[in-house]
Protein backbone atom coordinates (compact mmCIF):
# COMPACT_ATOMS: atom_id res chain seq x y z
CA UNK A 1 0.00 0.00 0.00
CA UNK A 2 2.87 2.29 1.16
CA UNK A 3 4.13 2.44 -2.80
CA UNK A 4 0.20 2.42 -4.54
CA UNK A 5 -0.56 5.84 -4.97
CA UNK A 6 -3.63 5.44 -6.72
CA UNK A 7 -5.42 3.62 -4.32
CA UNK A 8 -4.00 5.84 -1.33
CA UNK A 9 -5.19 8.45 -3.41
CA UNK A 10 -8.79 7.44 -3.79
CA UNK A 11 -9.05 6.80 0.32
CA UNK A 12 -8.81 2.93 0.69
CA UNK A 13 -8.03 1.48 3.91
CA UNK A 14 -6.49 -1.91 4.07
CA UNK A 15 -7.85 -3.71 6.49
CA UNK A 16 -6.71 -7.48 6.29
CA UNK A 17 -4.45 -9.08 4.03
CA UNK A 18 -3.29 -12.87 3.60
CA UNK A 19 -1.81 -14.92 0.43
CA UNK A 20 -4.68 -15.01 -1.81
CA UNK A 21 -7.26 -12.94 0.10
CA UNK A 22 -7.61 -9.22 1.29
CA UNK A 23 -10.04 -6.59 2.35
CA UNK A 24 -10.21 -3.17 1.66
CA UNK A 25 -12.54 -0.35 2.52
CA UNK A 26 -13.47 2.89 1.19
CA UNK A 27 -15.42 5.76 1.94
CA UNK A 28 -17.61 7.33 -1.19
CA UNK A 29 -16.89 11.24 -1.08
CA UNK A 30 -18.28 13.64 -3.19
CA UNK A 31 -15.28 13.84 -5.31
CA UNK A 32 -15.89 10.06 -6.21
CA UNK A 33 -19.02 10.82 -7.31
CA UNK A 34 -20.71 10.78 -10.76
CA UNK A 35 -23.15 12.95 -12.43
CA UNK A 36 -26.04 11.10 -10.73
CA UNK A 37 -24.56 12.12 -7.11
CA UNK A 38 -23.89 8.03 -6.57
CA UNK A 39 -20.70 6.69 -6.73
CA UNK A 40 -18.73 6.60 -10.02
CA UNK A 41 -18.34 2.89 -10.90
CA UNK A 42 -14.83 2.85 -11.80
CA UNK A 43 -14.70 3.14 -7.55
CA UNK A 44 -15.96 -0.08 -7.17
CA UNK A 45 -14.00 -1.42 -9.73
CA UNK A 46 -11.02 0.68 -8.55
CA UNK A 47 -11.47 -0.94 -5.05
CA UNK A 48 -11.91 -4.66 -6.29
CA UNK A 49 -8.99 -4.33 -8.55
CA UNK A 50 -6.58 -3.40 -5.97
CA UNK A 51 -7.71 -6.03 -3.46
CA UNK A 52 -7.04 -8.47 -6.14
CA UNK A 53 -3.51 -6.72 -6.86
CA UNK A 54 -2.38 -7.19 -3.35
CA UNK A 55 -3.88 -10.50 -2.60
CA UNK A 56 -2.46 -11.91 -5.64
CA UNK A 57 0.76 -10.37 -4.52
CA UNK A 58 1.06 -11.31 -1.03
CA UNK A 59 2.89 -14.64 -1.96
CA UNK A 60 5.73 -12.66 -2.20
CA UNK A 61 6.07 -13.28 -6.41
CA UNK A 62 5.05 -10.45 -8.76
CA UNK A 63 1.56 -10.77 -10.25
CA UNK A 64 -0.34 -8.30 -13.16
CA UNK A 65 -3.42 -8.91 -14.24
CA UNK A 66 -4.41 -10.10 -17.52
CA UNK A 67 -8.06 -9.78 -17.28
CA UNK A 68 -11.13 -8.32 -15.24
CA UNK A 69 -14.63 -7.77 -15.60
CA UNK A 70 -17.33 -6.82 -13.05
CA UNK A 71 -21.04 -6.72 -12.59
CA UNK A 72 -22.79 -3.58 -10.81
CA UNK A 73 -25.38 -4.70 -8.31
CA UNK A 74 -26.85 -1.62 -6.55
CA UNK A 75 -25.91 2.18 -6.53
CA UNK A 76 -23.40 3.74 -3.74
CA UNK A 77 -24.22 6.37 -2.04
CA UNK A 78 -22.05 9.37 -1.51
CA UNK A 79 -20.72 8.88 2.14
CA UNK A 80 -21.23 5.41 2.19
CA UNK A 81 -18.53 2.95 2.86
CA UNK A 82 -17.88 -0.28 0.72
CA UNK A 83 -15.59 -3.14 1.72
CA UNK A 84 -14.05 -5.33 -0.96
CA UNK A 85 -13.48 -9.07 0.25
CA UNK A 86 -11.12 -10.67 -2.23
CA UNK A 87 -10.78 -14.57 -2.04
CA UNK A 88 -8.70 -16.83 -4.60
CA UNK A 89 -10.58 -19.10 -6.18
CA UNK A 90 -7.44 -21.02 -8.32
CA UNK A 91 -3.51 -20.40 -8.02
CA UNK A 92 -1.33 -22.22 -10.56
CA UNK A 93 2.19 -21.97 -11.37
CA UNK A 94 1.41 -19.04 -13.90
CA UNK A 95 -2.46 -17.75 -13.53
CA UNK A 96 -4.17 -17.66 -10.73
CA UNK A 97 -8.14 -16.54 -10.58
CA UNK A 98 -9.72 -14.33 -8.00
CA UNK A 99 -12.95 -12.78 -6.68
CA UNK A 100 -13.84 -9.59 -5.34
CA UNK A 101 -17.53 -9.27 -3.68
CA UNK A 102 -18.17 -5.52 -2.51
CA UNK A 103 -20.80 -4.42 -0.08
CA UNK A 104 -22.30 -1.43 1.65
CA UNK A 105 -22.52 -1.11 5.16
CA UNK A 106 -25.95 -3.19 5.07
CA UNK A 107 -23.76 -6.03 4.01
CA UNK A 108 -25.79 -5.45 0.53
CA UNK A 109 -23.59 -7.01 -2.48
CA UNK A 110 -22.50 -4.34 -4.42
CA UNK A 111 -20.84 -5.12 -7.20
CA UNK A 112 -19.04 -8.76 -8.23
CA UNK A 113 -15.35 -8.95 -10.17
CA UNK A 114 -13.40 -11.17 -11.38
CA UNK A 115 -9.91 -11.02 -11.92
CA UNK A 116 -7.33 -13.01 -13.59
CA UNK A 117 -3.33 -12.73 -12.98
CA UNK A 118 -0.21 -13.98 -14.41
CA UNK A 119 2.12 -14.80 -12.17
CA UNK A 120 5.71 -13.79 -12.43
CA UNK A 121 8.90 -15.54 -12.16
CA UNK A 122 10.16 -12.81 -10.37
CA UNK A 123 10.00 -11.97 -6.26
CA UNK A 124 9.40 -8.44 -4.65
CA UNK A 125 12.35 -7.11 -3.00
Amino acid sequence: MEKDEFSRLLGMELTEINTGSCTLKLTVTRALSNGFQIAHGGIAYSLSDSALAFASNAYGQKCVSIETSISHLKSVQIGETITAFCTEINRGNSIALYAVQCKNENNDLISVFKGTVKISRSNWE
